[in-house]
């Protein structure tokens, strides 16, 4: 009789095609004997959080499996710039401040989600009494809302922030939001019942780790373990080392401080934050620094590499985790 598989929830961080290392690393864990139970991602991370929590339910998240479909997005396609060819991009970024429309991956992933039976937020819920109501779903996308100047968590906080039924919102239009990059990907805008037009990009703007943010708040000891997961890159190794993809951005004045903000603003406070050692115990890093987050043109076999990579992260993470010693060590509080 197969043993019964142990429950984890999932963090994962943002980090545009590096999501195949992500992606890897699920897989690693998949075959390690875990079942996933909920999953928070932001920009990137969101994409690989809602189909793998669609693909929980539907009993379909197997390594195989999801490996097989990271394979098979569109990347190329996910680059669409308006119709004039080598000014398309710039052209966008000028006129609409994004480079790129961000029509191709909604679509790819409403059109994935529905084989997967998943269309709105209430197709994902949780019959969960230990959670906040609000919390009751298996996937959590974190998201950047510039006009009320706060990170949201959606589902669970369209009631409390706009006022609306989460069960009915679409889960796609959460993950847009969540990677519409600053200059790459135009934001998304929702209405709030208070009549407020809010302006949603991507979470990475505040987090793009948000390793805290399945954790539990009423000082109980966890059910289960949370895993974190990031291709967030080694800063150390230089800008345009981690971040190669921000060439394009090089035609507009004060181009190098523009890098340099730009990714210290996605990734600054989360290479910190990585230093805690509550935060590191639990966290599957997957080297990944040498992949441009926006290289839509990668190989196949670099792809194949990265998803090597988190396998393998995992792997030697598992070799050493300790759940119990985890436990005693970083959630006991005190009476």
């Amino acid at each position: 009789m197969e043993a019964p598989r142990q429950r984890a929830d999932l963090v994962l961080s943002g980090g545009g095609v590096k999501f195949m290392g992500l992606v890897g690393a699920i897989a690693g864990l998949l075959d390690a004997g875990y079942t996933t139970y909920r999953v928070s991602g932001v920009s990137a991370g969101s994409v690989v959080a809602v189909i793998s929590a669609a693909a929980s339910k539907a009993d379909q998240l197997a390594s195989d499996q999801i490996r097989e479909l990271a394979l098979s997005v569109p990347l190329s396609k996910w680059r669409d710039a308006g119709p004039v060819p080598l000014l398309g991009s710039a052209l966008g970024l000028m006129r609409d401040s994004a480079m790129y429309r961000g029509d191709a991956a909604y679509d790819w992933i409403r059109g994935e989600l529905k084989n997967l039976g998943v269309t709105t937020f209430g197709e994902l819920a949780l019959d969960d009494d230990q959670l906040p109501v609000e919390q009751r779903y298996r996937v959590a996308v974190t998201v950047a809302d510039l006009t009320r100047a706060q990170l949201v968590r959606l589902p669970w906080d369209y009631r409390r922030v706009y006022g609306v039924d989460p069960d009915e919102q679409p889960v796609a239009m959460a993950v847009r939001a969540s990677m519409a990059i600053p200059f790459i990907y135009p934001p998304v805008t929702v209405t709030g019942m208070d009549g407020l037009r809010s302006t949603l990009v991507d979470g990475g703007v505040l987090s793009s780790f948000p390793i805290d943010s399945l954790d539990r708040i009423d000082r109980i000891p966890p059910r289960w373990p949370t895993f974190g997961i990031t291709v967030i890159p080694k800063l150390a190794e230089g800008v345009e080392q981690a971040f190669p993809a921000l060439r394009p951005l090089r035609f507009l004045q004060q181009s190098a401080l523009l890098e340099s903000l730009f990714t210290t603003m996605l990734v600054g406070h989360d290479q910190a934050h990585l230093s805690q050692p509550w935060v590191s115990a639990r966290t599957i890093p997957v080297a990944s620094t040498d992949v441009g987050v926006l290289d839509f043109d990668i190989a196949t076999s670099r792809l194949e590499e990265l998803y090597d990579r988190g396998y393998a992260a995992t792997e030697a993470f598992l070799s050493s985790w300790d759940w119990p010693q985890y436990l005693q060590r970083f959630r006991q509080f005190p009476e």
